[in-house]
């Protein structure tokens, strides 16, 4: 098995060890390595833009770990923290070939395959051919094309979409009644939904014509990601476009960090609506770039 090198993966996970890891020769225990793979594939999943359970009932199928081979090089540490890289390294008609190596900065932890088959789903699971959307995604990713796209549009066009996703976060996750999420509003709204390479939508947005950004969610399942930078990054755009020379939005207050590192800095007190801790926000749009980055 070739070693491995940082440049030959595009994508990372990176976390730290911790104290129940590590053996009593102080260093991580051998059979964490694949503990931390498997951390590391959700991570992939999200960052190729799947909602992993949802997006393979779509496929019609699922995955089984056929092979997973790891070679030792150099021991992780309590407190390490530990950069996992995963890459595809071949497709077969219903397998997929992963190179996976793990990093302390530049010193090689482990370097190893693993081997997935896609196979019909159900405890009676045998291979399938892998579906033709999914190869190209899986491809597509590894030649750095982006995962997700953003649609602006109004309510005629992206309600169906939007209402599927805040009815999924806003009222069967977050218990808000159904008669407070749906207003007025979303006739007048310029909406932004996110859609992955399977067309599946997994984030969704509305700016209103004062400049106010609003019923903004994101699947549970795509949380972590880059989704959520990705739909406020075009919603902000469009304020500008629109001329606002700012936008406000009411953030729920378990998640006004995220929003912080948008720009937006809190404006009020913290407030209850629908039960739930809001803090409203600002942010400037002068050092906005007329055009989003790609």
């Amino acid at each position: 098995m070739m070693h491995s090198q940082r440049a030959d993966f595009r994508f990372f996970h990176r976390l730290q060890v911790r104290w129940a890891e590590v053996d009593m020769q102080q260093v991580v225990f051998n059979g964490h390595y694949l503990l931390y793979f498997d951390t590391a594939m959700s991570a992939y999943w999200k960052a190729l833009g799947l909602p992993y359970a949802q997006a393979l009932q779509t496929l019609g199928g699922d995955f089984y770990v056929k092979k997973a081979a790891l070679t030792y090089h150099s021991p992780a540490r309590l407190d390490d923290w530990i950069e996992i890289g995963i890459g595809l390294a071949r497709l077969g008609k219903s397998s997929m070939v992963l190179r996976t190596a793990m990093f302390v900065q530049d010193r090689l932890l482990t370097s190893g395959e693993m081997v997935y088959v896609f196979t019909t789903p159900g405890p009676q699971a045998r291979a399938q051919a892998m579906p033709q959307a999914l190869r190209e995604l899986l491809e597509s990713y590894e030649r750095g094309e982006p995962m997700l796209r953003v649609q602006l549009g109004d309510w005629h066009a992206l309600g169906e979409h939007a209402r599927a996703i805040r009815t999924a976060v806003f009222v069967h996750e977050q218990g808000i009644p159904a008669e407070l999420e749906w207003d007025e509003h979303d006739v007048r709204c310029r909406h932004a939904v996110v859609f992955n390479r399977l067309g599946m939508p997994v984030a969704c947005g509305r700016l209103l014509p004062d400049g106010h950004i609003g019923r903004v969610a994101v699947i549970q399942a795509m949380r972590g990601s880059l989704t959520g930078r990705l739909l406020m990054r075009d919603l902000m755009h469009e304020a500008k476009l629109a001329g606002h020379r700012h936008v406000e939005i009411s953030a729920q207050q378990a998640v006004t960090e995220f929003y912080r590192k948008l720009g937006f800095a809190s404006i009020g007190p913290p407030y209850l609506e629908a039960g739930i801790p809001h803090v409203p926000m600002r942010a400037d749009l002068a050092r906005l770039p007329v055009s989003p980055a790609p």
